[in-house]
């Protein structure tokens, strides 16, 4: 067994369009890259908002092993149910108040290694208050420190670049790899800091490129002309793939960050 990990972390995938994409491009990624695990933001799974039975369980059909999510997972409840199961292989921001179905965090198990899975979201630029990320992790971790594990991922799904920095900073030395979603729109700030942490403000998205984050352009342009609310359409067409591969070699360090972004026609 060969003692680093290569994981492939995919942004946002959005709707159909998305869906599509994925069962076009990632067979032939996981094989080039030699990819051992496989994670994705799930959160626009359904046509852009939220996640159904049916649009988790075809992505699962396409290798991806495990699914965070963000503010939209709540939107469907139809997906509640395997949130709530022991062994999930969804997880929603951990900083939810309390009483929200499903968990925050997840440890798996892939290719004889332990990897503590974290999901987070922010505060700045959200209608909704959610609790303190920044204290949120501290717990998880505090909860963690004495177990064995060979690495941790958190997912920070957060609008607020500065926000993402300073949690980068926050955690370096602390795990292994950070990556942001929420946005759509890749950063080009990918790096291994000094600590060894893998890190990226913002992986994008896997969705349609004729569109404003992956929605419609006329229903999103029209919205900034007449200042009303607008119908959410996911658009058709060719699709940008965005993602990341990390290498990970331990709970705290990982080697290589690559992004990933190609055009899926």
């Amino acid at each position: 067994m060969k003692n680093n990990m290569n994981i492939l972390i995919i942004g946002d995938i959005i709707g159909k369009s998305g869906r599509n994409a994925i069962k076009k491009a990632i067979k032939s990624i996981k094989k080039d890259y030699k990819i051992d695990l496989i994670i994705a933001n799930g959160e626009n799974l359904a046509h852009g908002i939220g996640m159904t039975q049916k649009t988790y369980k075809e992505m699962l059909d396409e290798n991806i092993d495990f699914f965070t999510t963000g503010n939209h997972i709540l939107k469907k409840p139809d997906i509640f149910p395997e949130m709530e199961k022991k062994n999930t292989k969804i997880i929603r921001p951990a900083n939810f108040p309390p009483g929200n179905p499903g968990i925050g965090y997840q440890v798996i198990s892939k290719k004889g290694k332990k990897i503590l899975i974290i999901n987070l979201i922010g505060r700045i630029f959200f209608k909704h208050d959610y609790d303190c990320p920044f204290r949120k992790i501290d717990e998880i971790l505090d909860k963690y420190k004495k177990t064995k594990l060979d690495g941790i991922i958190v997912d920070f799904h957060a609008e607020a670049t500065s926000e993402k920095i300073a949690m980068k900073h926050y955690l370096d030395g602390r795990i292994s790899i950070l990556v942001g979603t929420h946005t759509h729109v890749p950063t080009a700030d990918a790096e291994i800091t000094k600590e060894g942490l893998a890190y990226i403000t913002d992986i994008g998205m896997v969705g349609p490129t004729d569109s404003v984050i992956g929605v419609e352009k006329e229903n999103i342009i029209n919205s900034f002309l007449k200042q009303t609310n607008f119908k959410l359409e996911v658009a058709s067409g060719r699709c940008i793939f965005n993602a990341v591969i990390i290498e990970l070699t331990g709970r705290t360090t990982s080697k290589s960050i690559e992004l990933i972004q190609t055009i899926i026609d």
